[in-house]
């Protein structure tokens, strides 16, 4: 506890408190940006060569119905040949049952090598819906521990100074460790059910391969090696992946609009039963970097909110683009809440309201148990 004999609360320690996991977040952002590219590259790659094998299998495949269709020929050809043994000489009969012979050998080595482009095809399918599922999961996690990163990143950075009572700041405290310690029981599921089976997988494939080259030679043990470098890097991939905070790097590219289109979609993947509703009305004007990225957090705290506190079957999420300011109203139909009443979310409100008045914005909550929720927010832009 931070109290002095007065019961006041020390800000000077708690504000060092959270400036050090902020500086510890902060010096992880490069490595969670590279982790992203790399994990996106893996994942291009193995689609890459996926194609290489299917067109590889297409050619094969088309090789051995011609084969077939030969072979055929070639064993009729020999079924005559044998009825009619006296009117063909010794040398027709030997050349057909050659005939016959070394094209049912070229075919037995076709379809085990079109089996075998088969498995492999089938290998990097799993292999990549997998790896699509683990990005997918990640993301799933990521946007759980997003509201407690923010917290940190920006709205607690000065908690301090930014609340007055004793008793708000100690409980938002214990909320952000009984967060973390809940995130940390997510990633260390995610550890052992991910990264942690494969590199179990790394040990067993590191035997296999000194096998093969007693066995087999340096060439076979070379391909095993490069099919556990990608292994390797898919574990790496994994590791890093559960981590990433996804800060949305679309709002960088493409803008507000299409960043909360795909969020949104991704929480209809992920909360099965809840319909999202996005319009977006007039032109989008592109903000700058820092209001796009406090549009984006507000919209996602209130649909969290929802999904996780209001169990709504709907949701609609609304941008309109006036003249000199952005209205952003989020609405649903779940239980909603008495406003009045301090609740386990009161603590987002109290972010939300902190974030839009950096902005010089204005928010109003509309909400009244059994009637849903209507949270708008009123953003100017810069410069009006």
């Amino acid at each position: 506890m931070y109290l002095d004999e007065k019961n006041k609360i020390d800000f000077q320690s708690i504000d060092f408190i959270f400036n050090r996991m902020i500086e510890n977040i902060t010096n992880s952002k490069n490595d969670i940006f590279v982790i992203c590219e790399q994990s996106r590259r893996t994942y291009e790659e193995m689609k890459i060569e996926l194609e290489l094998i299917k067109q590889k299998l297409k050619v094969v495949i088309a090789k051995s119905d011609t084969l077939a269709r030969q072979t055929q020929m070639a064993k009729q050809r020999l079924v005559e040949v044998s009825k009619n043994f006296g009117k063909y000489s010794e040398e027709q009969i030997r050349e057909a049952y050659e005939l016959a012979h070394d094209l049912q050998m070229q075919l037995s080595l076709s379809e085990a090598e079109e089996k075998s482009l088969r498995e492999k095809r089938d290998d990097l399918e799993r292999r990549l819906k997998a790896l699509y599922d683990t990005i997918q999961r990640a993301d799933h996690i990521v946007n759980q521990v997003n509201v407690v990163l923010n917290y940190l990143t920006s709205d607690l950075k000065n908690v301090g100074a930014a609340l007055e009572e004793a008793k708000i700041k100690h409980d938002f405290g214990i909320k952000i460790i009984a967060a973390q310690e809940e995130e940390r029981k997510k990633l260390s599921r995610e550890i052992h059910d991910g990264p942690a089976q494969m590199m179990a997988n790394v040990l067993m494939r590191a035997d296999l391969i000194e096998r093969i080259y007693r066995d087999k030679g340096i060439e076979e043990a070379m391909k095993e090696i490069s099919e556990l470098k990608a292994t390797v890097r898919e574990a790496l991939s994994e590791v890093r992946r559960i981590i990433y905070d996804l800060r949305p790097m679309a709002l960088d590219d493409l803008g507000i609009v299409p960043t909360l289109k795909k969020y949104l979609s991704t929480i209809m993947d992920y909360n099965k039963g809840v319909d999202v509703h996005f319009q977006s009305y007039n032109s989008e004007i592109r903000l700058p970097s820092n209001y796009e990225v406090a549009i984006f957090r507000l919209v996602q705290e209130c649909v969290n909110n929802a999904v996780k506190h209001g169990s709504p079957t709907e949701i609609w999420v609304k941008l309109e683009w006036n003249k000199n300011h952005l209205n952003v109203i989020v609405k649903d139909n779940g239980r909603g809440f008495d406003i009045d009443e301090k609740r386990e979310h009161s603590f987002g409100i109290i972010g939300m309201r902190e974030r839009v008045e950096i902005l010089d914005g204005s928010m109003e909550i509309k909400t009244k148990i059994g009637s849903g929720t209507i949270v708008i927010f009123k953003i100017p832009y810069p410069n009006n």
